[in-house]
């Protein structure tokens, strides 16, 4: 068994983690032993590596806060699951290894599907998901702007959005980038700059952009909020430029636009165990059938994870790396 543990932070986040050798307890009571089958590596799962993310694991640590695993064996008293079955792993319990025991009740029950798709089912999906539903009453034919839209919370929203009936403007950071959100059905695909507004009216015909998803910070921040109409909402969920949220007064003062920030952990803390499965059962069901999908740019086993985190933290790659263990 191999598990990809850090015992430090810092600034080179493939720097402070290896695989190392590791051995299981025997099952308790209520307990189901799941071997992993997929985990992706998320920004965020960079960012805690490194020390800037909002909420950082005590030391030593796993790595991976989501995944899918199958059940290789349960405890005595748990009916529920039952070998090979596969399952969703709780969020937040280090899913970067071979193995873990997790607590049965804290497993979901997945349907059979592409194990490396359903892997990305609790962070990026309703990231994405959340952001279009809950800040803006957007009805079909509405238009959203979001930058970082070759990312994978990106990806997800083009998807979803197009599910819903809305129009997508999509801003990215290298002219390499614009072919594959083409190709994955962006409405309009534009490189930021300080003309963004002029070029996003040129090309939604001076439509009303309601809603803005902001993933940058900087002054890419500023240029979603200059591209909304009056009255707009623009989301913030992240920094990638690593600078803070730029915005001009006169977006907030002449144009009465907000700007509001999103937190998918702070969403699961308050959120109702009804809610939380209702929004899993809807994005089980779109990933299942193949309606929902992220692109992988590379797959790794756990004895890689430095080469696998260095190519996560890469800014030139396109989709997901995915461990395999």
């Amino acid at each position: 068994m191999l598990k990809a543990e850090y015992r430090t932070r810092g600034p080179v986040p493939q720097d402070v983690i290896e695989a190392v050798e590791f051995q299981l307890p025997p099952l308790s009571a209520g307990q189901v032993l799941v071997k992993v089958l997929a985990a992706p590596i998320n920004p965020s799962d960079v960012l805690t590596l490194t020390g800037e993310y909002g909420m950082l694991p005590p030391l030593p640590a796993i790595g991976g806060n989501e995944g899918v695993g199958e059940v290789v064996e349960a405890s005595s008293d748990v009916a529920q699951f039952k070998p090979g079955q596969t399952v969703l792993l709780p969020v937040g319990c280090g899913t970067w290894r071979t193995h873990l025991i997790a607590e049965a009740k804290q497993l979901v029950p997945l349907p059979s599907a592409d194990p490396q798709q359903l892997a990305m089912l609790s962070v990026n999906p309703p990231t994405a998901y959340l952001m279009l539903r809950d800040f803006v009453d957007l009805q079909p034919g509405d238009w959203v702007i979001q930058n970082a839209a070759n990312s994978g919370v990106g990806s997800y929203l083009i998807q979803l959005a197009k599910i819903r009936g809305l129009k997508t403007v999509n801003v990215v950071r290298r002219e390499s980038a614009v072919a594959a959100i083409q190709a994955e059905g962006g409405d309009v695909v534009l490189v930021d700059g300080p003309d963004l507004p002029k070029r996003a009216r040129e090309a939604t015909g001076g439509a009303a952009i309601k809603l803005g998803i902001d993933a940058v910070g900087g002054a890419s921040t500023d240029h979603l909020a200059a591209s909304l109409a009056e009255g707009g909402v623009l989301v913030n969920y992240g920094r990638m430029s690593g600078e803070p949220c730029q915005v001009n007064a006169a977006s907030f003062v002449f144009r009465d636009v907000t700007l509001k920030g999103f937190w998918l952990a702070r969403w699961f803390r308050q959120a109702t165990p009804q809610q939380q499965m209702q929004l899993f059962g809807e994005l089980i069901q779109l990933i299942a059938s193949g309606k929902l999908k992220a692109r992988i740019a590379a797959t790794y086993n756990i004895s890689q994870i430095k080469e696998a985190i260095a190519a996560a933290a890469s800014g030139e790659r396109d989709g997901k790396i995915v461990l395999v263990p």
